[in-house]
């Protein structure tokens, strides 16, 4: 057998790899410390100490009150708790909620879903970079608004929304605020209070921690009802026994998330724009998609015109390299990406788009290679496309 190769993973916006002191700070809770948090003998007090610490470590991460942050099963639930439960709170106030046309499937479905219960929900347009316009929230708001839904950073392009701008807009108006910062919590410094965030949803796996656990902050005197009846547990509004060893390494990739962020981020900016540079200036017909600047530190997201995005994945595979799609067909849909069809992009740029995210561990040996890897493939990809034959006998 010939020896395995090696995976370059650029997939980070997907899921991230569980850090070591994470695992290790798990393991104890599985086979040890196993006591349910809810029963009163001492032994179970140490799950229920755990579970405090971490919540502890997430508030603070955030400048929130302990008692603010409540543990979920990842970002999706988290996202439908705070948009039908906050909709269903303050229906007497009204029945309008804005939110945009490039949030992650958990907050439009979700919305779709609130329409047909009887709510207006405006989606609000984006610009050529993904970013919301300010005008655009302003107009947006009715005396029946009762809650704005933006997310902070995009999960396939990258554009950071401005949002102290529309927290403040909306706490002006008496109207809630959610973010969905799955993509952005461990990537950038988010505190609460300055960005006027009335609730916020986060996903552990994004950060290097473990599948299934999350958490939604909701500010102190936010009306919320209980999202899952059952237990007492998470103060009454979500029952179930709570996920200790998930939780816990939640707690531990946090608090190892908020000591690297400054170099992790820098190194991941300065890995990102040498990618970014070189395949724009050595793969002709291609553009960046996403703000050029206002971006998240690790994401890169380009269109290949003449070509189709899964070809490029399937043989990016074949060398080794995980990436994902802008387009959604690797989950069974043939329709592209709806983030790129908002940003303005015609269905056939948007199907050859290619996500990379990188991670703590990418180098700039692994980008060389990605990048020699891209070109050989565009090329071939270029030579089988008689639209991009008809191109050049064109031109």
């Amino acid at each position: 057998m010939g020896e395995e190769k090696k995976i370059i993973y650029l997939d980070n916006a997907a899921t991230t790899r569980t850090a070591k002191e994470v695992v290790d700070a798990m393991l104890p809770y599985f086979t040890e410390l196993y006591g349910n948090p809810s029963s009163v003998y001492s032994f179970s007090q140490k799950s229920k100490e755990a579970i405090t610490t971490a919540r502890e470590t997430i508030a603070k991460a955030l400048g929130a009150k302990t008692e603010e942050i409540y543990f979920t099963a990842g970002g999706s639930e988290a996202d439908n708790w705070a948009l039908k439960a906050a909709a269903e709170a303050y229906r007497a106030k009204g029945n309008h909620i804005i939110t945009t046309k490039i949030e992650h499937h958990a907050i439009l479905h979700t919305g779709e879903w609130l329409e047909k219960q009887g709510f207006e929900v405006t989606w609000l347009p984006v610009d050529e970079y993904g970013m919301v316009r300010m005008e655009d929230v302003k107009k947006a708001i009715r005396p029946t608004t009762v809650l704005i839904s933006v997310m902070f950073a995009n999960n396939e392009i990258g554009t950071i929304q401005p949002i102290q701008k529309i927290g403040e807009l909306a706490r002006e108006h008496g109207i809630l605020f959610h973010t969905d910062a799955v993509q952005a919590f461990g990537q950038l410094p988010i505190q609460v209070d300055e960005l006027y965030i009335d609730m916020l949803s986060s996903s552990a796996h994004k950060l290097n921690g473990p599948k299934g656990i999350g958490f939604l902050y909701i500010r102190k005197g936010v009306k919320i009802r209980s999202f899952v009846h059952g237990g007492a547990q998470e103060r009454k509004r979500r029952a179930g026994t709570e996920n200790v060893p998930g939780i816990v390494g939640y707690g531990a990739a946090v608090a190892r998330a908020m000591r690297t962020m400054e170099e992790r981020s820098k190194k991941e900016r300065e890995l990102r724009d040498y990618l970014i540079d070189r395949v724009l200036r050595e793969v002709p017909y291609t553009r960046l998609n996403g703000h050029p600047t206002m971006r998240l530190p690790n994401n890169a997201n380009f269109s290949f015109q003449f070509i189709e995005g899964e070809s490029l994945l399937i043989m990016l595979d074949m060398d080794g390299i995980c990436g994902s799609s802008g387009s959604a067909c690797t989950s069974g849909s043939l329709d592209p990406s709806h983030v790129l069809l908002a940003i303005g992009l015609p269905h056939e740029i948007a199907h050859g788009s290619l996500r990379l995210t990188l991670g703590e561990e990418t180098t700039r040996e692994e980008i060389d290679y990605v990048v020699e890897s891209i070109k050989k493939i565009v090329e071939k990809l270029r030579g089988m496309s008689p639209l991009y034959e008809d191109f050049v006998k064109a031109r």
